[in-house]
């Protein structure tokens, strides 16, 4: 009776195995016939691109969308995201798969018709609003995404939870946002989620090429601010003073030693960062304090402790050792967790990609010391982010405008490959969830 039942457990495996493999045919045909579709969403959405927080007209559009195929959407979460849910018609596991939808407040310099020329207000500053990390390539991507396994919900074991989060790039100080609100209202539940995947478009990475790495492959960050407390005097008589510039100078300086001495450079890179230092309004007059922002990253939860300990010691020490204080602030306004590929997962998922793209285009990549709020996703399950070409085929990658600048630029003939990835992580999963 045991050999029978495991006979039967085989027959079935290999009659799943076969229907996908008829799938995955149908969702390479589908993908190739919905590019010109998923590049004049994208290029929309460039044309009209809206900051954290405020994607409304872009939500609309998501949400229209899934409802006209059939997909039970849900909006308002996090203030403008929106969840769609589909149900497949036979039992399985559930596969989140994420995109955000934040624009930059950057003043686009392409030369493309499609160009953004829009403007608002961030931070009570005028400021132009630009897709500069193509968050409207992720959009356009997942709503081809939900075209194809809409269209396959008969045959779909288990459920798709299409994830559009606004405020990945962060939101005006006072507001909240992101992926860690999401999580916080729920996204993660009702259905429960198994398993999440994600892609990010990289202006760097030839197109039809995918770049991974199982583990910490982005940084967790923090942002900090460092007060120094002196004494105020005339510029003529310093003597008179406790001098916070100059004790903010031997803290920066001494802050560099937390990387090149204490971190274990050869397992993990990190960065500890001052962006900003503000203090006084006259050449003659010592002010009595100085405001300092700074940012860290780090590649492990043991490594973001140690560059916290650290800071907060070498600030307060140094300060004290000059007769001032420091007051030391960590995270200051912001805080985003490691991006951790779950290894096991991302083992078992590679031949995925690799079938997908042609296995000598799927390629390790090094640790990136950018962060992603995905982060917080991948905190309540095992999940995968990866990165897709978006370089021209034989471009410069020193050359390529970077992310986050006013001439990045992205070459729409990748975005296939990302639909494709993304179908056939969620029908491979499904097939074998365990």
């Amino acid at each position: 009776m045991k050999k029978l039942s495991v006979f039967i457990l085989c027959l079935c495996s290999l009659s799943t195995l076969g229907q996908n493999t008829d799938l995955k045919k149908l969702v390479s045909d589908k993908a190739d016939a919905l590019e010109k579709q998923v590049i004049i969403w994208r290029r929309d959405f460039h044309e009209h691109p809206e900051l954290g927080n405020h994607e409304f007209r872009t939500a609309g559009i998501i949400a229209k969308y899934l409802q006209s195929l059939g997909i039970e959407a849900h909006t308002g979460i996090a203030t403008t995201g929106v969840v769609g849910i589909l149900r497949g018609n036979k039992p399985g596991p559930v596969v989140a798969l994420r995109a955000d939808m934040d624009g930059l407040p950057v003043v686009e310099r392409t030369n493309v018709p499609f160009a953004s020329k829009v403007r608002t207000t961030y931070n009570n500053q005028d400021v132009g609003v630009m897709h500069a990390c193509r968050h409207d390539s992720h959009m356009a991507i997942l709503m081809g995404v939900a075209e194809i396994l809409s269209s396959m919900k008969n045959e779909l074991h288990g459920t798709v939870k299409f994830i559009f989060q606004p405020a990945e790039e962060g939101v005006e100080p006072g507001e909240k946002g992101g992926a860690e609100e999401m999580v916080k209202e729920g996204v993660m539940e009702n259905p429960k989620v198994d398993v999440i995947f994600g892609l990010h478009i990289n202006s760097q990475t030839e197109v039809g090429k995918i770049t991974y790495r199982p583990g910490g492959t982005m940084a967790a960050v923090n942002d900090m601010q460092i007060i120094v407390k002196g004494r105020s005097a005339h510029g003529a008589y310093p003597w008179s003073s406790v001098d916070p510039i100059v004790v903010s100078a031997h803290i920066i300086n001494n802050l560099q030693t937390i990387v090149s001495r204490n971190v274990n450079v050869t397992e993990n890179p990190a960065v500890v960062t001052i962006g900003s230092i503000n203090g006084g309004n006259r050449s003659n007059i010592i002010p009595e304090s100085v405001e300092m922002l700074g940012t860290l990253r780090a590649l492990s939860t043991s490594d973001e402790k140690l560059l916290i300990e650290k800071v907060k010691l070498i600030a307060t020490k140094t300060a004290e050792a000059q007769g001032a204080t420091a007051e030391v602030t960590i995270p200051y306004s912001n805080h985003y967790p490691v991006t951790y590929n779950d290894p096991t997962l991302t083992a078992k998922m590679l031949p995925t990609l690799q079938a997908t793209a042609g296995a000598e285009n799927v390629v390790l990549r090094p640790p990136v010391t950018g962060a992603e709020d995905f982060s917080f996703y991948q905190q309540k399950v095992p999940g995968i982010f990866f990165f897709l070409g978006g370089m021209p085929k034989g471009g410069n990658a020193f050359a390529a405008p970077s992310h986050h600048t006013p001439d990045f630029y992205i070459d729409e003939s990748g975005f296939t490959l990302g639909v494709k990835a993304l179908c056939n992580l969620t029908l491979d999963y499904m097939a074998n969830p365990n």
